[in-house]
């Protein structure tokens, strides 16, 4: 079974000739099924090549004209899959652009630190860049009524949304899958791109962050747990970013002497993924992170959706040193938004300091009964 993902249209409006489409996401989130989708109904001549391929790096790494013309021949439209992995991508598909008449690019990459870096500078002007997920609710929910949406809550919560999760329903196939999504993908660009010899400290950093969802994290403390330096617990972060393991969530402070203004959040791309990373699977009842699971799950699904349909918003976490505190901040149109995530149903009056500073922000409760509107 096929779940229509959200981006194919995006896809779609955002490929124009002479311009580059490049389309970010982790690992086996679904980039390969999406392009094929795409090129399902594409009429023009089109060529599909592996960044990891040799030839194609000799050619498209070449930065000759001449080559990249020979090499793309009459095709409307070049596809590179794992565009990273091509020495001087970003020079070499400008090249291509700008010399090659009409010529459409789609560019995917599973690791942002390389392609961003070589596309940056090269491209200003001639790319569209689309993130890529694992599957949001606002996808699933074309394959499920609102009772089946409810009864797979808790199935969302501990085992994410990867699509081959999603479409699985073999738990004990899923489980032994997100383990090895751990073992064998997860740091496989870190390795590639860092030539890191092993990850124990990278592992061992992800089990730390996992128990730390919707706290401030001190690279301080990371260092010293792990006896590391800070600057390498930074490193080891910004790593993880980059490969979409984890994202840093920024504190909101218009400098107010009471307000949090420097220490992030991080929380993972996929609750299944952190609860592979710390092994633990046990259902609702028998957990003491529920509040974790759920903060973690709803601004993920948040993520999506503003990825999806375009809403355009800063976004932060708010917290004072007296320990009021809002989970997620949305700056969008002039206008702040305050949530706060709660699993149960509670009706919770919004911090006094928080009402008191930002008088003509909203602020909303984001629980297991209302969730939906804020996340489809």
């Amino acid at each position: 079974m096929y779940i229509k993902q959200a981006q194919l249209e995006n896809l779609r409006k955002s490929l124009e000739p002479n311009k580059v489409v490049v389309l970010y996401g982790p690992r086996q989130c679904g980039k390969t099924t999406l392009l094929k989708k795409f090129l399902e109904n594409f009429k023009e001549k089109y060529l599909l090549v592996q960044g990891e391929d040799s030839e194609t790096q000799k050619f498209l790494g070449s930065q000759s004209v001449e080559k990249i013309k020979r090499f793309v021949g009459d095709t409307k439209l070049l596809i590179i899959d794992e565009a990273q992995k091509i020495d001087n991508i970003g020079l070499n598909l400008k090249l291509a652009v700008d010399q090659i008449k009409g010529l459409k690019i789609i560019a995917t990459g599973s690791s942002s630190f390389d392609l961003a870096k070589n596309l940056g500078e090269p491209l200003v002007g001639r790319k569209t860049t689309l993130r890529l997920f694992p599957l949001s609710q606002m996808e699933i929910s074309q394959t499920e009524n609102l009772a089946q949406t409810s009864a797979n809550l808790e199935e969302r919560l501990i085992h994410g949304s990867y699509p081959k999760v999603i479409l699985n329903r073999d738990i004990r196939k899923n489980r032994d899958y997100l383990r090895e999504i751990v073992n064998s993908y997860l740091y496989r660009d870190i390795i590639e791109l860092e030539g890191l010899k092993q990850t124990r400290n990278i592992n061992d950093i992800l089990k730390l962050i996992a128990f730390q969802i919707g706290k401030e994290v001190s690279m301080n403390e990371l260092g010293n747990q792990l006896d590391i330096s800070k600057n390498t617990a930074e490193r080891y972060l910004y790593l993880l970013e980059e490969s979409f393991v984890l994202f840093r969530l920024p504190p909101f402070s218009r400098n107010l002497r009471k307000e949090i203004s420097k220490s992030h959040r991080y929380y993972f791309f996929d609750n299944g993924v952190r609860n592979a990373v710390i092994n633990n699977f046990n259902p609702l009842d028998s957990r003491d992170d529920i509040g974790m699971l759920w903060e973690g799950y709803i601004i993920n699904e948040r993520l999506k959706k503003q990825e999806y349909k375009k809403i355009h918003s800063n976004n932060y976490f708010w917290r004072t040193y007296n320990q009021k505190e809002v989970d997620w901040v949305e700056e969008r149109e002039g206008k702040l938004f305050g949530y706060e995530m709660k699993w149960k149903a509670k009706k919770t009056k919004p911090p006094e300091d928080w009402k008191a500073t930002y008088k003509n922000a909203e602020y909303e409760i984001i629980n297991s009964e209302n969730y939906l509107g804020f996340i489809t």
